[in-house]
């Protein structure tokens, strides 16, 4: 138990100020040189970071078996979708900027 507050807590601390950056539209100075889709980014970190507390929250507090699988799976649903709305961006501005 006590490596899921650990990872939670490093989560927490790294994942979600730089996800809320981005998807407000704040360009981190790798990425200011590219084309890249800052918020699609953003919001593919925060459905990321959104795993872990799904994941971990009810396992900390005692759940059902039940309820921490089924809240498991849907944060790989969530994760995924993150994943594949920032791939989709990403693919739709290289295509946009193509002569």
């Amino acid at each position: 138990m006590t490596w899921q507050w650990i990872g939670l807590t490093i989560f927490s601390l790294t994942l979600l100020p730089a996800g809320l950056a981005m998807a407000a539209g704040w360009t981190p100075a790798r990425l200011s040189a590219r084309p890249t889709p800052v918020r699609a980014y953003g919001w593919a970190i925060l459905a990321l970071y959104a795993a872990a507390p799904l994941n971990a929250i009810p396992r900390l507090t005692g759940a059902s078996p039940q309820v921490s699988l089924a809240l498991t799976a849907v944060a790989g649903v969530v994760a995924v979708a993150g994943c594949l709305s920032a791939a989709l961006s990403s693919l739709r501005r290289g295509r946009d900027s193509t002569p």
